[in-house]
């Protein structure tokens, strides 16, 4: 956005706990957190994360045997309802000319609508994923994808430091 001054970065998120198959991921994530904390002008805001067992069927059913297995998922909550109340507050408040939202959640729909019918401000959407938000789409002033060379060219380098030392982008990314 060449033409804008970026005022105000808000990060959503939940804080994630390893698992045994990953027992670093929290180790990962902390140090990406404390690297997003060196950029000016950025606030981190956290849902948190709701682990549950369920039962799903199996996509391949077998001839015998169980064809419902139980399964490990966790639900990120808050994090979308955190984003849309400060877009919508940050809004009323005049905190910002352009909103642009990284999101693919169509939960987002609303906010978006309001912000711009509302308050006649400007929302644009980049969509970090490969399935494209119809909702979103049609909610937001504008909706690019989030393209891979902007993206990569965004990346911390491998390693930066902060108040506390060294951080150093893990192996795993």
């Amino acid at each position: 956005m060449p033409r804008h001054t970026i005022g105000r970065i808000r990060y959503f998120t939940a804080l994630v706990t390893s698992r045994p198959g990953d027992p670093t991921q929290a180790q990962r994530q902390q140090a990406y957190l404390r690297a997003l904390q060196t950029v000016p002008n950025l606030t981190i805001h956290y849902g948190h994360l709701l682990p549950k067992t369920k039962r799903r069927p199996l996509a391949r059913r077998p001839r015998t045997g169980p064809r419902v297995v139980e399964i490990l998922d966790t639900e990120e909550k808050g994090s979308d309802v955190n984003l849309a109340s400060y877009l919508l507050l940050d809004g009323f408040e005049d905190q910002y000319e352009l909103a642009v939202v990284i999101s693919n959640d169509s939960d987002l729909q609303l906010p978006i609508s309001i912000v711009r019918t509302r308050l006649r401000k400007e929302v644009g959407v980049f969509d970090p994923s490969r399935r494209r938000s119809f909702e979103l789409h049609d909610a937001a002033s504008w909706y690019r994808r989030l393209r891979r060379g902007p993206l990569s060219a965004s990346l911390f380098p491998d390693t930066l430091l902060d108040e506390r030392g060294p951080i150093t982008k893990p192996a795993g990314w």
